[in-house]
């Protein structure tokens, strides 16, 4: 189950993020949208860069042994509401798939994977998932610029 704080006027289809999220894991997320300013503190806060982002994630850390862990939330995805207006107006698709694409990425990253770190497995995810949702591209080839 996602669990939405929309902080903005941004439309979610949360159904729709409720399926990408239901291929991967059963376990809650908290999904975040909210504006430039926030990403940007948050971004400086928490990865010391002082700009605002499209997309952070933050796992939940615990102690607990991975047996109980079923009914624990995976973490948060913060989402800025004005990249995806910006970026599905430039890329020209919509702003449900902009969010869908964000989500996606942010969750890979709860769930373990790091495009800077690994071999092209997190790409290699995205892919499917943006193939099985009928998502645009554009996310792949942002990533493999960055």
């Amino acid at each position: 189950m996602i669990d939405l704080d929309n902080q903005t006027t941004l439309k979610c289809d949360l159904e729709a993020l409720e399926k990408i999220a239901q291929t991967l894991t059963s376990r809650d997320i908290e999904l975040i949208i909210t504006d430039e300013e926030t990403m940007k503190s948050l971004n400086s806060e928490h990865r010391g860069k002082a700009c605002s982002t499209d997309v952070l994630s933050f796992p939940l850390e615990t102690v607990f042994t991975e047996q109980i862990l079923f009914d624990i939330p995976l973490g948060s995805i913060v989402i800025s509401a004005p990249f995806v207006r910006q970026k599905a107006d430039e890329l020209g698709h919509s702003i449900q798939d902009e969010l869908s694409l964000l989500f996606i990425h942010g969750l890979l990253h709860l769930l373990g994977f790091d495009h800077e770190r690994d071999d092209g497995e997190m790409r290699l995810k995205e892919k499917e998932l943006i193939e099985m949702f009928d998502l645009p591209k554009s996310l792949i080839i942002r990533t493999k610029e960055s």
